[in-house]
């Protein structure tokens, strides 16, 4: 299974292996008060990418379709976080205020097709 959750949310049992999934350290927290597993930087959108959707250049449409293939440069270390979440719950640790909108659930959604 995987899951996405703010930073900013209260960790639970249920969270499994926690991976923080932005390129840059949260706002706020401090990294010994932020409990997680790994911190996938290189699975996290490029800073241009980024810059061009929070400057409203693309829309969420034409970032989501770089976005994926940025991903597929980074596959195996995709893969292996989409095989852990056969076994074990994965919760994609994400800053962004938009939770309807962001990277997590793009990627989220990358890990599971390859989980299958």
């Amino acid at each position: 299974m995987i899951r996405c959750k703010r930073v900013y949310d209260t960790p639970d049992s249920n969270d499994g292996y926690r991976v923080l999934v932005d390129r840059l350290w949260p706002r706020g927290i401090k990294k010994a008060d932020l409990p997680y597993d790994e911190w996938a930087k290189t699975l996290t959108p490029s800073r241009e990418l980024r810059t061009e959707l929070h400057s409203d250049v693309i829309d969420f449409t034409e970032f989501t379709h770089r976005y994926l293939a940025e991903l597929a440069c980074q596959q195996p270390t995709a893969q292996a976080l989409a095989s852990l979440s056969k076994t074990q719950t994965v919760t994609l640790l994400y800053a962004d205020r938009d939770t309807q909108q962001n990277h997590a659930l793009v990627l989220a959604d990358y890990l599971r097709s390859l989980a299958h």
